[in-house]
């Protein structure tokens, strides 16, 4: 049977050729590549789930004596054999190897990551230049001990907290202008629809906030969750916010939340930080008393308004309060890749990444999956 890894690899690489994109051979044994995948895959299908029992003999293998009936040929499909598969998986490795992101990942002994050239260069049809800043992101990941020399010392913005670093995407700063992302503009436009669609969730029969860390818990914060990892929530009534789901996905949805937030009267989270400096975080105040509840980013404080956006950098220290004493608190919330410093291919390479990550962990039996991607 093959390993977790190969079979893991090959289904990916198989999914990428049939794409148009697959780059990591010439396109001329394209097709051979193709064939040599399936054939690998195949090969594992003998055995593990969904293989027949001892006793069971294969439907298409049987064969009969019975007058007038042919016997069925012999399958011609190809044994697997390890080290022919170990040296075209090498072969790929090698010649992904080559680029800036096979040179990003040298030295590390992670499987996951020791794919990831491949995957990408399989997948998009980009030059070197374009994947400078996703090798930056790749070296530290493997390497998250690497110094982040161009981030500037700052009290509010811990570097040796930053989890997930993509270098290159300039200086940062708490606060944007809500202007500078068209979501924003949209979420108060579409307010009171948006308001009414809060409530139709609220109606409905199912209690589902919840609290999805421990400190939102002790907190006071709980959530309504619409998307998580930036996956819509199975079986989840989206019929009953169709304009704010549909509005939530005209953005790039990061590895986290997006949903509605209550934070409960004379309660508030505490200053903290996020480590991923490719994400930002836009907040719309839906129900709140004026002047009541803030968020203050790094030394910058803001109160929440109903219906106008907040946009902020989670990678700075931060921290909210609702100071009224009966009324809680409601935020839209959504997080988001950061639009405004990173290309449209580095979104969508990195949410690639992020989707695989998922999926290698679920492959693995990793159960909570969401507390483990980088």
């Amino acid at each position: 049977m093959l390993s977790f890894v190969t079979a893991f690899c090959a289904l990916l690489l198989l999914c990428n050729s049939n794409t148009g994109a697959f780059s990591v051979t010439s396109s001329s044994n394209n097709h051979h590549s193709r064939q040599r995948i399936v054939s690998l895959l195949k090969a594992s299908s003998g055995k593990g789930f969904g293989a027949p029992k001892a006793n069971q003999t294969p439907k298409k293998e049987k064969q009969t004596n019975e007058k007038g009936k042919k016997k069925k040929a012999p399958s011609t499909n190809k044994p697997y054999v390890k080290s022919e598969t170990d040296a075209w998986l090498a072969e790929l490795q090698e010649q992904a190897s080559q680029s800036v992101l096979g040179q990003a990942v040298q030295g590390t002994d992670d499987p996951f990551w020791q794919l990831i050239p491949s995957l990408l260069k399989s997948k998009f049809s980009v030059n070197d230049k374009e994947l400078i800043r996703i090798a930056g992101f790749l070296r530290h990941a493997v390497n998250p001990d690497l110094p982040k020399l161009e981030e500037p010392l700052d009290p509010f913005r811990p570097v040796d907290e930053l989890h997930a670093y993509m270098p290159g995407l300039g200086p940062g700063q708490p606060f944007y202008e809500p202007s500078q992302v068209a979501l924003c503009q949209q979420l108060t436009k579409h307010y009171d629809t948006i308001v009414q669609e809060y409530h139709a969730l609220m109606e409905d029969s199912v209690d589902r906030f919840q609290s999805v860390t421990s400190m939102n818990y002790e907190s006071g914060w709980k959530t309504l969750v619409l998307f998580y990892n930036g996956h819509r929530i199975p079986n989840f009534p989206y019929h009953l916010c169709p304009t704010t789901t549909r509005l939530l996905e005209t953005v790039p949805l990061a590895g986290r939340i997006a949903g509605f937030n209550r934070q409960q009267p004379n309660s508030g989270i505490p200053n903290h930080t996020d480590g991923n400096n490719m994400w930002l975080t836009a907040q719309m105040g839906i129900e709140l008393e004026p002047e009541s509840a803030w968020i203050q980013v790094a030394d910058q404080k803001r109160y929440y308004e109903k219906g106008k956006c907040l946009l902020y950098d989670t990678t700075y220290r931060h921290e909210t309060f609702n100071a009224h004493k009966t009324q809680e608190r409601v935020v839209l919330h959504v997080d988001f890749f950061n639009t405004i410093t990173m290309t449209p291919i580095e979104i969508k390479m990195m949410q690639y990444i992020y989707t695989l990550r998922e999926e290698f962990m679920k492959a693995e039996g990793i159960a909570k999956v969401g507390a483990q991607i980088l």
